[in-house]
């Protein structure tokens, strides 16, 4: 397990120092961002959403961005009136990247932005910097930025509708009976293995796992089919080198298909 985290992080360190451009502020020429206004929602909530264009041959990255992925991170602080923000991540696309797998999107990533009021009634402001990663042959860390007062009246927008139907189904949604986590200790950490009842969801099936802890690292997981049971198992590690408890209800699993994408979250142990 060692010897494949020495593969990853070597891998990175090379991008770092010789694929990998200085960071940049702006992004300009390679991506364009704008807000989106969606309005209020019949939950009071308010629907917005980054829309990032990107030039031709560029990705960026999913939340969970692979093997070679950079992944995003946002910054709200400069926003107005907002209580919480509750990302709706559309189906990323699986990545070959020099022979390691990355996962998020091309061309276009519409990004909806569900925002709870910190006061109900009052103005609100969606104002911030997000961190990002993009590839074509060299990988470019960098930050857009984004500023736009929302209009509580703004009529619905068939742009965001279109990207919230993009969403992976949840587990009821496929047909899931259920998902079974075992743990089993390795000489760095713990091997996880996941065993999903689920219908196939279309080809070559990839399966995510997000443990719940940013602080732990988790090697690409290796997924194989019989019927109707998909299995997924990852080595985990923890960045201390330390041991480590892993909360069986924050794990977070992804299964992406080529018919559609499935969002399971949590598993038990029987």
């Amino acid at each position: 397990m060692m010897k494949a985290l020495s593969i990853v992080l070597t891998f990175c360190a090379a991008m770092a120092t010789a694929s990998m451009a200085p960071a940049q502020s702006d992004m300009d020429g390679l991506v364009r961002v704008r807000v989106l206004d969606g309005g209020t929602t019949p939950r009071g909530t308010h629907m917005a959403a980054l829309e990032l264009t990107l030039a031709e041959g560029w990705k960026t990255y999913w939340r969970a961005p692979g093997e070679a992925g950079i992944a995003p991170r946002f910054d709200w602080s400069g926003s107005r009136n907002i209580g919480a923000v509750n990302i709706h991540w559309p189906t990323p696309v699986v990545f070959d990247q020099n022979g390691f797998q990355s996962i998020g999107y091309a061309s276009r990533l519409i990004l909806p932005v569900e925002i709870t009021p910190a006061s109900p009634g009052r103005a609100l402001r969606l104002s911030g910097r997000m961190e990002l990663g993009m590839c074509r042959d060299i990988c470019i860390p960098g930050t857009v930025a984004f500023d736009q007062a929302l209009d509580p009246q703004a009529a619905r927008s068939p742009a965001i509708a279109a990207a919230l139907a993009q969403r992976p189904h949840s587990a009821q949604e496929a047909g899931m009976d259920k998902a079974i986590c075992r743990l089993a200790p390795t000489d760095d950490g713990i091997r996880l293995t996941a065993r999903m009842t689920l219908p196939p969801t279309g080809g070559t099936e990839v399966a995510v796992i997000e443990p719940g802890d940013p602080g732990i690292w988790v090697s690409p997981t290796r997924t194989t089919r019989d019927g109707d049971v998909l299995t997924a198992t990852s080595d985990l590690i923890h960045e201390s080198g330390g041991g480590f408890a892993l909360d069986r209800s924050a794990i977070r699993i992804t299964v992406l298909g080529s018919a559609r994408a499935v969002d399971v979250r949590g598993c038990t142990s029987q």
